[in-house]
């Protein structure tokens, strides 16, 4: 691990950020992660101490809601949503968003529970939302990195990510990465009943909302570490609603005549 890496990985919030931000909820979809979700908790609590964290869990069949609500019974630190069955990355995201602000967090986290975000890097993350409204960490940016990936899978997200880049006029590097940090205030404005996207693109579709609210979204560098443990939940089926839907919106936003800066919503049409 490189000197920047190790100082990003260490980063503790100061007292006067810590205040500010106020109650923080991790968000974290599962489906079939029983050998990672106990483990991703408890580093979660040692890199931010004070943070929640809340388990959705679509009936996993290998009993990782089993195992969440037993965290839950011993940490009240720690919350779990079940689900019916596998709903989709996006449903499991806005269900937590739900559950979140109408308990009144003031901060919601999205983190992947195969280890691939890495808890450690949280409190730079947190550290960069004081003065922004969404914070991305990002593997595209200076001191941004990935580990484990082949040379295809590289292409594919530095090539996906230009193409929304492009498409969409977006001013960041990563719009498809799933670590990031909301205001509550921010999930407020942007409509997230009109959601409708799923995989990469639902990721996409937040970001988008954000910046064309007028609101400000900033990347942080971070390490992401390909899963060792479970089973990939990347399907080309992901990739291909992502393309679809990117250039859907690219192409409408292009063509729209009188369409208000900062008031169109990808799938509502609201304008």
């Amino acid at each position: 691990m490189s000197r920047v890496r190790e100082e990003r990985s260490q980063t503790t919030l100061r007292p006067d950020v810590t205040a500010a931000l106020g109650d923080v909820l991790v968000v974290v979809p599962t489906y079939n992660e029983r050998d990672n979700i106990t483990p991703l908790v408890e580093r979660v609590h040692r890199a931010v101490p004070a943070a929640h964290v809340l388990v959705v869990d679509d009936g996993s069949p290998d009993g990782t809601g089993e195992i969440a609500d037993g965290l839950a019974e011993r940490d009240d630190r720690v919350g779990v949503l079940h689900r019916a069955g596998k709903q989709g990355l996006g449903a499991a995201y806005l269900a937590g968003f739900d559950w979140g602000l109408r308990h009144g967090y003031d901060v919601l986290v999205e983190m992947d529970a195969d280890g691939s975000h890495h808890p450690e890097e949280l409190p730079s993350l947190l550290q960069a939302l004081d003065g922004a409204d969404l914070v991305l960490g990002s593997r595209w940016v200076d001191e941004g990195s990935v580990a484990n990936w082949s040379l295809a899978r590289t292409v594919l997200s530095r090539a996906g990510n230009a193409y929304a880049r492009r498409m969409l006029r977006l001013p960041l590097r990563d719009v498809t990465g799933g670590y990031r940090a909301y205001r509550a205030a921010t999930l407020r404005r942007i409509e997230l009943a009109g959601v409708q996207s799923q995989g990469y693109c639902f990721q996409i579709d937040l970001a988008l909302r954000v910046v064309r609210a007028g609101m400000r979204a900033v990347e942080v560098p971070i390490t992401f570490t390909e899963r060792t443990s479970g089973t990939s939940k990347m399907s080309r089926a992901v990739v291909v609603e992502a393309l679809r839907r990117v250039t859907v919106w690219g192409l409408r936003t292009r063509f729209a005549r009188n369409l208000p800066a900062g008031k169109y919503y990808p799938d509502s049409g609201r304008r």
